[in-house]
């Protein structure tokens, strides 16, 4: 059982859009039992992207005692179960409540994702102290990069293992830093690249992942993430294959092929 936190300290980066698709891939994929948990409690939006537009009962609910966590549990039509936020909520909640109050959910789940908020305070580090591992989302750009710099020190002085970085809104063009400066200025290997495609921002307006949605570049980069996370084989197509066995991958499968070995895969 793995709790897995999602995190940014920029919004519009695509944090919660890859907490649901990872959500989704996890259940329909590889056929695991997922939670999601919007610890964004500032400004949770993952209810929102999912058609959880003003659920009764919420985790500032939980945090707040006035509910048990499992009171608190959704179940959606994509595989994963969702705990949202309330979009608004005016009592005083303590966001390090988070980890004990995830404590005796974690025996009906085999993954929990947590979906953070994007500003370093008191929210994100709950998130880093109730996460076995840390993924970080970021783009391409050096703005984006001094920011996930502040995500990557918080972390380490929480000492909760950063497992990788998550490129996301990737346009390949010469502009955006490269995959090895990102990589040297981090310390961390990026584990995926999703390119920027406009079936994401679809899948949106219809409230569902894109992955299951389209099976995209992204979808596809995304599922082999959640295979390395896993420590399982990814489902690769015969040209996919082909171009492994002749060692013509990219830089983000070959971190995930030694990552996924760290995993017993």
């Amino acid at each position: 059982m793995k709790t897995i936190g999602i995190v940014s300290i920029k919004g519009g980066v695509g944090k919660t859009s890859t907490v649901a698709n990872l959500g989704a891939v996890f259940a329909k994929d590889f056929n695991k039992k997922v939670l999601l948990v919007d610890a964004n409690f500032s400004a949770p939006n993952l209810g929102m992207q999912l058609g959880l537009i003003n659920p009764e009962v919420t985790l500032h609910h939980v945090l707040h005692d006035k509910i048990e966590p499992k009171e608190a549990v959704y179940e959606s039509e994509f595989g994963f179960h969702v705990i949202p936020g309330a979009l608004l909520y005016n009592s005083q909640i303590n966001p390090f409540k988070l980890n004990s109050k995830l404590r005796n959910l974690k025996k009906y789940y085999d993954v929990i994702l947590i979906d953070s908020s994007p500003t370093l305070n008191n929210e994100i580090l709950s998130t880093m102290i109730a996460s076995d591992e840390l993924y970080i989302v970021t783009t391409p750009d050096h703005v984006t990069l001094s920011t996930t710099l502040r995500a990557v020190k918080a972390a380490k002085d929480k000492k909760t293992p950063i497992a990788g970085l998550i490129l996301n809104k990737v346009y390949g063009k010469k502009f955006e830093v490269s995959l090895d400066d990102i990589q040297n200025i981090s310390g961390c290997e990026v584990l995926a690249v999703l390119p920027h495609e406009l079936e994401f921002l679809e899948a949106l307006s219809q409230n569902k992942p894109l992955s299951g949605y389209k099976n995209t570049k992204a979808a596809k980069e995304l599922h082999k993430l959640a295979a390395a996370i896993l420590g399982e084989e990814p489902n690769l197509t015969v040209l996919e294959k082909i171009k492994s066995f002749f060692g013509l991958v990219s830089k983000q499968d070959i971190n995930r092929q030694l990552f996924a070995h760290t995993r017993g895969y």
